[in-house]
């Protein structure tokens, strides 16, 4: 029988982890965005939950909390697992969120400039897009587990599995 720990990325936060049997999970992705990233060879996975696209709005704020925007924290990420031993052609990505809440009239559009920087960023380090479950009007819980690479959602009560990891691994209750 698997005790999995549970580990809650909040808004503006990422955390990673390798070769131990976590579940990273973050809440309320509304324009925000959440990103998994998993080496299924190293066993080594990250989850971002960043909330504004670009860092040059705040450059002050973005070296304290680089998590916070969508660049700075996408670099963060990749350098902490790519530190720990991934290899980033083994990276599998799955992307949540970016929804429009609040912004009827998409005045600011944040969930989908933060998903257009999310994919260029991810393009420009040459890793591609495994899964996503984005936009529409409703927020997500995501979630990555690091024992199997299993990436899923909650959206409106219902349970998705996002990318099922390398093993396969079948549905659970969250």
């Amino acid at each position: 029988m698997r005790t999995e720990q549970r580990r809650v990325v909040s808004v503006g936060e990422y955390l990673v982890s390798g070769g131990d049997d976590q579940q990273l999970i973050t809440y309320s992705l509304g324009s925000c965005i959440g990103l998994t990233l998993y080496d299924p060879t190293a066993g080594i996975g990250g989850l971002l939950h960043a909330q504004m696209p670009l860092s040059r709005t705040s450059p002050e704020r973005s070296r304290e909390r680089p998590a916070m925007f969508v660049d700075t924290g996408v670099a963060a990420l990749l350098e902490d697992l790519l530190g720990m031993g991934a290899s980033r052609r083994q990276l599998v990505a799955c992307i949540a969120g970016a929804a429009n809440l609040l912004d009827d009239d998409r005045l600011f559009d944040v969930g989908r400039r933060n998903h257009l920087v999310l994919r260029k960023m991810l393009w420009k380090n040459g890793i591609l897009v495994a899964a996503e479950d984005v936009g529409g009007s409703c927020s997500r819980t995501m979630w990555l587990d690091t024992a199997t690479g299993r990436t899923g959602l909650k959206r409106q009560g219902t349970v998705i599995d996002l990318h099922p990891g390398p093993t396969g691994a079948a549905a659970g209750s969250h």
